[in-house]
Parts: C-alpha cells; structure tokens; sequence
C-alpha cells in the first residue's frame, strides 16, 4: 500500500520536471514559426498594469497573448473585454497563483473549469491555451487541460521580471541570452505573484524586444499566430512518465 501511495505521488508530480527546459519538448516550450516569436504575458488582467501594457501593444503594433488568472479577471472583466477588443488573445493561467501540485484532481479542474468559462463569457471566444502557475504542471493538470481541450505550454525565454532588481534592461538582457526565431517570450502584467511594482521592468523592456525582434526579421504576435500546426495535443501520462524517468538516469 505505501509502495502504491508512492507511485502515485511520483506519478502526480511527474510533470513538474518539465520546469527545467532540457526536459521540454519543442511543443511545451512553445516553439513555432521559425519567422516569428509569441509574446505572452502572466499573472493579470490588473487595473493598474495591464491598460499600460495595451497602450504600449497598440503604439506598437503588436498582439500578444495574455494568460489571465480567473479570480483577477472576475473581479475586472471589463479590462479582459478590453484586452479581447483590442485583438490580443486570453488563455488560462489557473483562478489563483497557486502552486497545481497542492491542489486535488476536483479542486483543480473546477477552478480551470471556471476560468474557461469567464474567459469565454468576457472574450467571446474559448481560450487554447493553459501555462501553470510557477511553470510547474501536475499528472491532474495535464488531464483537466484534455478533458476542457487546453494544450498545456511554457515558455523558451523569459525575463526574470518578477524581482525587484529587475529593471527594463535586466529584462532585455536576460530575454536575449534565449531569443531566437520560433521561441516564446514570458513576461508579467501584474504584480499579483511578483514584487511591488516590478511590472513596470517588463512595461519599460517591450519596445525594446519587439524592435529587436523585428531587426532580426521576426514577427512579434500571439501564440495562435506562432503555432501554424506546430504545437500539438498534449501527451500521454505514460510518455510523460517515461521521459522523466530517462530524466534521472
């Protein structure tokens, strides 16, 4: 019994390895068009942040995806409606900031179940994508993100934005090290999971990604832009299993 209590725990939490990127497939880390890189966005919509962010994406000329926690968008969906109208895309980033693993299978389904369904009510459209909160997915999560037709992705490059050190050129800088065609970019909105005010390091480093982005040739857009078919379905818990056992040796 506790050899079978513990198999199932090693097999609940599996998928968190997938955190370390040696261990993505191209399709968690959201690699797509080589002539394009996604943009994405966690952790909002925030009244104080997130309108910064659309008026600096409209300067710009650029749409984005922006993976919203449900619990923020009920209490602003006029600024999800905003986001829609604006031509950005709205996925799924759980209804609070915590942690998949310390949920149960029902508890965690519900409230994806729930931000699904706000996100389809505010933005007239049904979200596709689910990124987890700290990176870090569950056996649970990958099957709630099936059952309600979500593909579970992550990110190639992001910018360490959520510090408090962090300013616009740490950001641009540590995106850098990792930006090539085809990748996706993660950055915050909101502070809600981050220190006070470090979004405005993310704010003050976009201009100055989409223009490097664009000297190398690469489009800047949302990830129903950059997948064409690239990224798929989600795989199975045995593949998963496997992997992460090949992982440790």
């Amino acid at each position: 019994m506790i050899r079978g209590l513990a198999a199932a725990a090693v097999a609940h939490a599996a998928p968190a390895a997938f955190f370390v990127p040696q261990l993505r497939t191209p399709k968690l880390a959201g690699r797509g068009d080589p002539s394009h890189v996604a943009l994405t966005f966690d952790d909002g919509p925030n009244p104080q942040s997130t309108p910064q962010f659309l008026r600096e994406l409209e300067k710009l000329d650029v749409r984005a995806t922006f993976f919203v926690l449900g619990r923020e968008l009920a209490a602003a969906p006029e600024l999800g409606r905003e986001i829609a109208a604006a031509g950005h895309e709205i996925a799924v980033h759980g209804w609070d900031h915590c942690c998949f693993l310390r949920r149960s299978p029902k508890a965690l389904h519900d409230d994806l179940a729930h931000t699904v369904e706000l996100i389809e009510l505010v933005a007239n459209r049904r979200p596709q994508w689910l990124r987890a909160p700290y990176g870090v997915f569950s056996a649970s999560a990958l099957v709630s993100a099936r059952m309600l037709g979500l593909r579970p992705v992550l990110w190639s490059t992001w910018g360490f934005d959520w510090t408090s050190r962090a300013t616009p050129r740490s950001v641009v800088r540590t995106v850098c090290r990792k930006l090539t065609g085809g990748g996706t970019i993660l950055l915050h909105d909101s502070d809600v999971a981050a220190a006070p005010g470090a979004w405005r390091s993310a704010l003050g480093a976009v201009p100055v990604l989409v223009s490097e982005c664009r000297q190398r040739g690469l489009a800047v857009g949302p990830l129903r832009e950059h997948t064409s078919g690239v990224l798929g379905g989600l795989e199975s818990g045995v593949e998963i299993g496997r992997r992460v056992e090949r992982a440790g040796g």
